[in-house]
């Protein structure tokens, strides 16, 4: 088993915009979220709140920082909840492709002597355009 030693270089590509004018400077990828118990408590319990695991799960949002061509407003306009497949390639080269949608692009602040960067915030769905069920692929 082959554990990922450095995150460098992690990468997002987007099916429908593969040439956005951002690039990555951190990225943190989705994860999995069961959605918290089910409350199974009933005035039969004698002494312990009983709960047990829901049945479905959600990937939770994933976020990059990234540095920016001003140009990318452009793209920003077109992606912004525009549903597409989204990898996430990662060091090793292992990849997670997942339907879902730019949510949030967010600038920071601008200063002499740093280089502008943005906060990107990616919605995953799990749901692809024609709205089927589609989980994401690990490969």
């Amino acid at each position: 088993m082959g554990y990922v030693r450095d995150g460098f270089k992690t990468l997002v590509t987007f099916a429908n915009y593969p040439s956005v004018r951002f690039q990555e400077k951190t990225v943190t990828p989705p994860g999995m979220d069961g959605g918290g118990p089910n409350d199974t408590t009933t005035m039969r319990n004698t002494k312990y709140r009983t709960k047990q695991p829901k049945k479905l799960i959600s990937m939770t949002n994933m976020s990059l920082n990234v540095v920016y061509d001003p140009l990318v407003y452009n793209d920003i306009v077109l992606m912004v909840n525009t549903l597409q497949l989204i990898t996430v390639t990662f060091a090793d080269g292992t990849t997670n492709t997942f339907w879902g949608w730019l949510d949030k692009f967010t600038p920071g602040e601008a200063k002499e002597g740093e280089q502008p960067t943005a906060d990107v915030v990616i919605e995953c769905s799990n749901q692809n355009s024609s709205g089927a069920e589609v989980a994401p692929v690990i490969s």
